[in-house]
């Protein structure tokens, strides 16, 4: 039960493989432009997977001096450029009361395989000794608490691709039990290099092939679905308690109302094929939001694409909104930006509350022989009031989070 004062979140920022601002992702998402290609800056002439989500034309020293340029990971400029988006213009009154959280489900992996390759190669007095200071998954938070002068809590926080939604549900309960008055979450992944997509090849978690028709790799719940495409990014929402925002007078996207979480205890992958930890979690958001299940309007999908992951979201869907299920509208735009892994639950929050902003519903890209007839997937823009919206994300370990949105 909701308790406390009211979450709101307040600004956005973004860079993805379907632009480099918020705008341009959301832009891209609801017209159904994908982001995927084909690999690019990473060699794959030996695996089996050829396409990903590559960011393109982003220019770091726009956002940190060339020093850290050089020092800083990959995904941690991603997430230092999507938060200043989010925080431009903005003054948080009390430092101290200013929170930042980082959100990644494989931290600085670039950074570390180079330092490695150049202790095999030099030996270790050739190893910078900045990877024990930016090496670490909280190296972002750090930083960006630094920029941003903001004295409460940073951290770094990994619950592999529900990174993002946990770092959410976290601010929520810092808001609504008073330890802050604004927290930065910001998620952000880059394993886009040969070591981390050879293991999820491996897996068998990603699309194989698909050189020829790189965009339409990505087919959440499609009966072709054969693996999730692998993409790099970050994303960025200021969440605030209600008071402090209206106090600088910031009206905001939407309420930040309810989380729940909950893990499957199953599989070091493969989720329950019964849905049952992920609808699990989803009640808890409800309830912790005060919302009965026939009021929810909109579901953005986990919906990697993966055959065990699509199949047990679809059980725990049906399982928890019984006959609401037939009639609820739900997308998937990992089909359009792939799975930018521990950054994909923020991106995927900020696409909700920009729906319930803009009253439209992105559509699912590449359905083209449903394996779940019995749900409401949006192939096509939809309009659509949206009072209430909940947002998934399921990742390996079995970590399950969810988060409710209610419109304002």
């Amino acid at each position: 039960m909701t308790v406390g004062t009211r979450a709101v979140v307040t600004a956005l920022g973004a860079v993805t493989p379907c632009g480099l601002t918020m705008a341009e992702n959301w832009d891209a998402v609801v017209a159904g432009r994908s982001g995927i290609g084909l690999l690019r800056d990473v060699d794959v002439s030996d695996m089996t997977v050829a396409v990903g989500g590559e960011v393109r034309g982003f220019a770091p020293l726009e956002h940190v001096p060339r020093s850290d340029a050089r020092r800083l990971d990959r995904h941690a400029l991603y997430a230092i450029a999507a938060a200043d988006e989010a925080m431009c213009d903005v003054e948080i009154a009390d430092p101290y009361r200013f929170a930042i959280t980082v959100a990644t489900g494989s931290g600085a992996v670039s950074l570390t395989h180079e330092a490695t390759r150049r202790l095999d190669a030099d030996g270790p007095r050739r190893v910078p000794p900045g990877v024990v200071v930016y090496g670490g998954p909280d190296a972002a938070a750090a930083y960006l608490s630094q920029k941003y002068d903001a004295r409460g809590a940073s951290v770094g926080t990994a619950a592999t691709c529900a990174s993002g939604t946990v770092a959410l549900g976290d601010a929520l309960r810092m808001i609504r039990h008073g330890y802050a008055d604004a927290v930065l979450v910001v998620a952000a992944d880059d394993c886009l290099n040969r070591v981390n997509l050879a293991v999820n090849s491996t897996l068998g978690a990603l699309a194989p092939g698909y050189a020829e028709a790189p965009q339409s790799a990505s087919r959440p719940f499609d009966r072709d679905r054969s693996g999730f495409v692998m993409s790099a990014g970050a994303a960025a929402l200021l969440v605030e308690s209600e008071e402090h925002a209206r106090r600088r007078g910031a009206t905001g996207f939407a309420e930040l109302a309810g989380y729940g979480t909950t893990s499957d205890a199953h599989h070091p992958t493969a989720p329950r094929p019964d849905g049952s930890g992920a609808a699990e979690a989803m009640r808890l958001a409800l309830a912790d939001a005060a919302v009965s299940v026939d009021a929810v309007d909109f579901l953005s999908a986990h919906a990697t694409g993966t055959p065990q992951g699509d199949a047990a979201e679809a059980a725990a869907v049906q399982r928890l909104f019984g006959s609401h299920a037939a009639s609820l509208p739900l997308s998937a735009t990992k089909s359009t930006t792939g799975h930018l892994l521990g950054a994909t639950g923020a991106l995927e929050a900020a696409f909700t509350v920009l729906s319930m902003r803009d009253g439209v519903i992105p559509p699912t890209l590449n359905l083209d022989h449903s394996d779940f007839p019995d749900l409401n997937i949006v192939t096509e823009p939809r309009d659509s009031k949206i009072e209430i919206a909940m947002s998934n994300s399921f990742g390996f370990g079995g970590h399950n989070a969810t988060i409710v949105f209610r419109r304002r």
